[in-house]
């Protein structure tokens, strides 16, 4: 239906196990990243202009993984490191892979790879957010973002799989 900078727009036929067809719209997504980045006791968040919600929404570090010349798809870890460096100046030591999850599954296909990243420093070679993007950096005690997204304060879903996680693994005395 239309292919757009870094997403494509599909309806597929599909047939169900009874032999009904139904149509499906898809976003296909080349995947994305998310990083819970840890700065001793507080995590980097960002605040950040969202059009679809029609106002700013605080959120982890994220960013869309690159599709390379090749027609491949950047490593997860490196686009990682990048967004991190873009969205907050810093860079991290000690990288931690904690999975990834399914966005939006009745509608797309991305997948989203969740860091955690500790051992923070600024980094002289960040280039700063994509021209488009107005951020917000907004560091606060991870444990008092815990509270906002459990009070429901903090909207963003990767965000607050990010921040439940980082909690779960704190209460598990692994962090």
């Amino acid at each position: 239906m239309y292919r757009g900078r870094y997403l494509t727009f599909r309806v597929d036929t599909i047939r169900h196990a009874d032999g009904v067809e139904r149509e499906r719209e898809l976003v296909l997504h080349p995947g994305a990243v998310a990083i819970v980045a840890l700065d001793g006791d507080d995590v980097l968040m960002v605040r950040q202009w969202r059009h679809a919600t029609g106002g700013a929404l605080l959120e982890i570090p994220a960013g869309t993984i690159d599709t390379l010349a090749d027609g491949s798809l950047e490593d997860p870890a490196i686009c990682a490191a990048r967004e991190l460096s873009e969205e907050t100046g810093m860079r991290a030591a000690r990288w931690r892979d904690l999975g990834a999850f399914w966005t939006a599954p009745g509608f797309t296909d991305e997948h989203m790879h969740l860091y955690l990243a500790q051992d923070l420093s600024p980094d002289d070679d960040s280039t700063g957010p994509e021209p488009d993007e107005h951020l917000r950096l907004v560091r606060r005690p991870w444990r008092e973002a815990v509270a906002a997204a459990e009070r429901g304060e903090i909207e963003d879903a990767k965000s607050l799989v990010g921040l439940l996680r980082v909690a779960r693994m704190a209460e598990r005395g692994e962090l």
